[in-house]
């Protein structure tokens, strides 16, 4: 009865629903897929290919989030507890990778690592080598330099949540480790931040996961890029979607596992008030080394990649007009802005109707539409492909009796399914953002103002929107530079002619137009600091 009286909160509760639905089904589509037969192709898989798939992907995980850790947690450290010449511009340089995605960077470490590049030529002019064979050196395109790559450009994930669990740690517990001679590190720092850094760790594997550009431009057969061969290749959809289960499995492990550890690493602060103020000094030798271990992670992963792309870019006019980066660059901005803006929006709708409502059943099919990013592009492309698919022939169906249509229309290859297929990856974004800042809002502002005879439209235009602002804008930045950097799904998905930033950059590369690709790839990364930076600002202020 609550509900009948409220007839714009029915309304929109009822678009929340099928807002959720309809995000959700191309995931409900993926598993039923799954159940069919696919003709001899699964167990051809399973007699060839898939162990070599699993092995890649468990060790090229394991590598990462090995590599990723050592290279995050001592300069997370070290600038949240000691001051040492440049430690404040070091503690922004250390997030700078963020805005590099992983296939850009191993574009440009494959450039001047690979036999024709410029650090083997110099080695063989200098050393007068004439083959490969009269020396060794490291082979950039294998899964060591998988590792090493994609190592570079997400360790940021686990170094702002431990540098923010090590600055929030409270200031009495790092004093009672000194007052009994331990160290604080091991036996205070570590152990607080735990939970923080398993949920870094566990990010950066299911980004690990997920990954499509880098693998496939060093021909790494893992599971993800298994997906792609097995329904390109082969064309076999329901191979490919038997393959994103069992890479679903990989990814849902990992967050039982992150929620597992943090459920198991609870502390509480009975010392109110007391934030950590426990900074030392640094001088001499020890402040170099403490800048040098800082400096080398942003170093490698953000000043090299950069100065690579630029120096690339130089060339890249003399053989490619500007107007063929022009319309790419449109596109993209296009594509992301309005997929960013249809996900803060969706994402407010559903989270303050849900919230407002306090119907059980709402609540989940949210949460449920905000599953999609921790599903890798290439299998969401499959599952858009079918749930797309089923809605063709729906229309067609029903238009052989209501004729409501024009003949020939189909949703699949257009732009709005490409759209469609950008809102349930990234909706996640949107509805954490959106989720985290409607916890802080008190709920008294909320009754006080239906108290003063606000509806619930008027209190979500003149109080809740207001103080989710920020949260909003968080969001929106974050979908803006993610659908920038997406590869597999524009590539699966896109309209025919249709060219993005992430796509022509691909293309080049794979071409081996270095020299092309740069100017993409560097619109990108320079997209992508923008965010960064804010989203720097933003943790500050909260943690302060």
């Amino acid at each position: 009865m609550r509900l009948l009286k409220l007839n714009p909160l029915v309304f929109l509760t009822s678009g929340t629903v099928l807002f959720a639905v309809l995000v959700s089904s191309p995931i409900l589509a993926l598993f039923v897929m799954s159940f069919k037969s696919s003709g001899g192709v699964w167990q051809h898989l399973i007699d060839t290919v898939l162990f070599k798939y699993i092995s890649n992907t468990v060790l090229l995980m394991v590598g990462v989030a090995l590599v990723s850790f050592v290279i995050a947690i001592v300069p997370a450290w070290l600038v949240s507890n000691y001051y040492f010449p440049l430690s404040k511009i070091l503690d922004w340089a250390l997030i700078l990778p963020a805005a590099c995605p992983a296939y850009l960077v191993a574009y440009a470490y494959t450039d001047v690592l690979e036999y024709a590049g410029a650090v083997q030529k110099t080695i063989r002019h200098f050393f007068d080598f004439n083959s490969p064979g009269e020396y060794y050196f490291p082979e950039i395109r294998s899964i060591w330099g998988a590792v090493f790559v994609m190592s570079l450009v997400l360790y940021p994930y686990i170094y702002v949540l431990a540098r923010t669990a090590f600055r929030t740690a409270p200031a009495s517990l790092y004093e009672t480790a000194v007052l009994y001679k331990k160290s604080i590190f091991l036996n205070v720092g570590l152990p607080l931040a735990r939970p923080a850094i398993f949920a870094g760790v566990a990010l950066v594997c299911m980004e690990v996961v997920s990954d499509f550009g880098t693998v496939e431009y060093f021909s790494l057969e893992t599971l993800t890029l298994g997906i792609f061969n097995v329904w390109i290749g082969m064309n076999s959809i329901t191979s490919a979607a038997q393959l994103s289960v069992v890479t679903f499995i990989f990814i849902i492990t990992l967050l039982l596992v992150e929620i597992r550890s943090r459920a198991a690493s609870k502390y509480y602060d009975t010392s109110r008030g007391q934030s950590h103020t426990f900074v030392e000094k640094l001088n001499g030798k020890v402040s170099f080394f403490a800048i040098l271990i800082c400096f080398l992670p942003p170093f490698l992963g953000f000043f090299i990649p950069v100065s690579i792309l630029l120096s690339n870019s130089l060339y890249a006019f003399q053989y490619e007009p500007f107007a063929n980066f022009l319309l790419p660059f449109l596109n993209t901005i296009v594509v992301s802005a309005t997929c960013a803006i249809l996900v803060v929006f969706f994402s407010f709708l559903a989270v303050s109707c849900s919230k407002e409502t306090r119907l059980s059943w709402v609540s989940w099919l949210v949460s449920l539409s905000a599953t999609g990013y921790a599903f890798p592009g290439t299998m969401l492309a499959i599952g858009v492909v079918l749930s797309v698919g089923q809605a063709d022939r729906l229309i067609i169906h029903l238009n052989s009796y209501i004729h409501f249509i024009p003949e020939g229309f189909y949703l699949g290859g257009t732009f709005a399914v490409l759209l469609f297929a950008y809102v349930v990856r990234f909706q996640a974004i949107g509805f954490g953002a959106v989720s985290s800042g409607i916890q802080k809002i008190a709920p008294n502002l909320l009754s006080v103002s239906r108290c003063l005879g606000k509806s619930y439209m008027g209190t979500s235009k003149d109080v809740t929107l207001p103080l989710l602002r920020p949260y909003l804008l968080a969001g929106g930045l974050l979908v803006f530079v993610d659908t920038m950097k997406e590869l597999p799904m524009t590539l699966l998905l896109r309209p025919f002619n249709f060219e993005t930033l992430a796509t022509q950059a691909y293309q080049y590369a794979h071409s081996e137009l270095m020299a092309e690709a740069s100017i993409p790839a560097l619109l990108i990364i320079a997209s992508g600091l923008i965010p960064v930076i804010f989203l720097n600002n933003f943790l500050r202020k909260i943690r302060n």
